[in-house]
């Protein structure tokens, strides 16, 4: 009996179960983890998640602006066409008057490596960087003084600079040349024949300067602020990875389940876990692990200035004894990798305590009845 008294004040903490108390999470105290921000579901909660999406590519590169101008780069094959007014000129001989045209077109030539191309009586012309209309400007006032009211038209020929990367799960991985008239992302990986796998497992990451973002590809579809303009040099990494989630505590299944759509809501997520246990769940006390951007944070009212980096570690809680709660969960979008949790009810808990308790009991009584029947053999023995 002194047993049974020093284990009932240690409370039904000691029964096995599949997460924290209830209790225990709302306290906000933990003792080897990571501190965490608690965030209680609410509509303006709900709003202020809205606005950060799974690394939206249009938060990432915001410029909506289309690409400018395509440039000549190193390597470039351009053409060269000088036109004057009349023949006799710098480039049309006085007899050529009856050729068709009062045009010279020059041989193509790369843009060397020092970045120039050559146009006769006009030397050495800069055009890495510049577009046509600039290097056209730059011959017709090397040769103005010496032909015939000249024009010139400079075209490029085959584009080595002004690429585009598409590389991953698509049909056609390859470098495309940037198209002069501006394409969007969904455009640029329709000309690399279209993505492989279903759209719901497909990520697309685009990746410009150095700076990268990575959305899912239904996002490019439903959310056209992220299929933004792709510029020259650009690189599209598509790539298969199933969103999944984890699922703990007192539901129908335990375990990880994909999404199989391009997102889902927690009532969704609970939905395909089993729905909560009737007789072992709390439904004050469902809720979903994650990692927040700290401006993020900071919105939700947590004090971040106890953590330390970019990401700070929030537990979102939704009541669903609270009519509402479902309503709130059915707006609340789950994130890839979440872990969504379903604390047990303090009536099993209880209930655990006394079922250790009536076994610890009967443990006793069996020895007891088993030291007295052995006590009674040992009498009949005697006789």
């Amino acid at each position: 009996m002194a047993i049974l008294a020093m284990l009932g004040t240690a409370g039904c903490s000691l029964m096995p179960s599949s997460g924290p108390e209830d209790h225990v999470i709302k306290s906000e105290i933990t003792q080897a983890g990571p501190d965490y921000g608690l965030v209680k579901l609410t509509a303006p909660v709900v709003d202020i998640l809205k606005e950060y999406g799974p690394g939206a590519i249009a938060g990432s590169f915001p410029d909506n602006r289309p690409p400018a101008s395509i440039k000549f780069g190193i390597g470039d094959v351009v053409s060269v066409t000088i036109f004057e007014a009349a023949a006799g000129g710098l480039f049309i001989p006085a007899e050529a008057g009856v050729r068709p045209g009062n045009f010279v077109q020059l041989p193509n030539q790369n843009v060397d490596s020092a970045g120039n191309i050559t146009v006769p009586y006009a030397g050495a012309v800069k055009a890495a960087g510049r577009t046509p209309g600039e290097i056209q400007q730059d011959i017709v006032r090397s040769i103005g003084n010496r032909a015939i009211e000249p024009q010139v038209v400079v075209a490029l020929i085959t584009q080595n600079t002004s690429l585009i990367s598409v590389l991953g799960e698509v049909n056609t991985p390859q470098r495309l040349q940037a198209n002069a008239a501006g394409e969007h992302v969904l455009d640029v990986i329709s000309r690399a024949g279209g993505i492989k796998g279903q759209g719901y497992e497909t990520w697309v990451t685009l990746e410009r300067n150095g700076k990268r973002a990575t959305v899912p590809f239904g996002a490019l579809v439903y959310q056209p602020a992220n299929n933004v303009w792709v510029h020259p040099n650009d690189t599209i990494y598509v790539y298969r990875e199933p969103q999944v989630f984890l699922a703990f505590g007192a539901q129908g299944q335990q375990g990880q389940f994909t999404f199989d759509m391009w997102k889902i809501n927690m009532a969704q997520a609970l939905g395909k876990a089993g729905g909560l246990l009737d007789a072992q769940a709390e439904p004050k006390g469902v809720y979903v692990y994650r990692r927040e951007p700290r401006e993020l944070a900071e919105r939700l009212g947590v004090d971040c200035s106890k953590y330390v980096g970019p990401l700070v570690p929030i537990i979102y809680n939704v009541d669903l004894r609270d009519p509402a709660g479902f309503f709130l969960a059915t707006k609340f979008e789950m994130r890839d990798k979440d872990v969504l949790f379903a604390a047990n009810a303090a009536t099993v808990d209880s209930a655990k305590w006394l079922q250790y308790v009536r076994l610890v009991i009967a443990t006793a009584n069996d020895t007891t009845v088993a030291a007295n029947n052995t006590q009674i053999l040992r009498i009949n023995l005697k006789q």
